[in-house]
């Protein structure tokens, strides 16, 4: 049973830090822990976003912080989708690896530094739970999809959270752009 969504979050951190320390050490084990760091990553991310976000800015108080928050998200999907697309046998894989596991690192920080205590604070015992099974049920509905590859609704679901204006009515690949121009600035 899914237990307090704040220590159901700060376990996938746990887990992404350690998947990020075999990638860096092992260079062999790089095709197969590749995949999981993606689908791990990914599944967290859109769970976040469809379930927590929306939350943590409505009802605990941290608009500020969830728009920051998803703005990080975008920035780590466009560098997990090109790390996915990095031959684990090339230079450059260390590279772009370093590059996410900065970013990803700095959202962490930030999140367990700001969002997480705030929902904590400012949520019941109950709600906390309540967003565990939810947050679990979603990450669990998203396993499997990748970086890059999100639906309109996704889309549209990280433009409210980023605070994005003008985007309800663009079509997919017009949303996609503004989503990422937005994240950039």
């Amino acid at each position: 049973m899914p237990g307090d969504v704040v220590d159901l979050i700060m376990q996938d951190h746990r887990e992404v830090e350690r998947l990020f320390d075999e990638l860096k050490q092992n260079p062999d084990k790089r095709p197969n822990l590749l995949p999981v760091l993606t689908t791990l990553l990914t599944a967290h991310s859109r769970a976040e976003e469809a379930e927590v976000y929306p939350v943590a800015a409505a009802e605990a108080g941290e608009k500020d912080e969830v728009s920051h928050s998803q703005q990080e998200h975008i920035e780590a999907d466009q560098l997990l989708a090109e790390l996915a697309n990095t031959d684990p046998e090339s230079t450059q894989f260390e590279t772009v690896l370093q590059n996410l596991i900065d970013a990803v690192s700095h959202h962490v920080e930030e999140e367990e530094t700001k969002v997480l205590p705030g929902m904590r604070s400012n949520l019941s015992d109950e709600r906390r739970i309540e967003l565990g099974q939810a947050f679990a049920a979603s990450r669990k509905q998203h396993l499997g999809e990748q970086p890059g590859e999100m639906t309109r609704d996704q889309l549209a679901q990280q433009a409210r959270n980023a605070d994005i204006t003008g985007a309800s009515g663009l079509p997919k690949d017009k949303l996609q752009q503004k989503v990422q121009r937005e994240a950039e600035e």
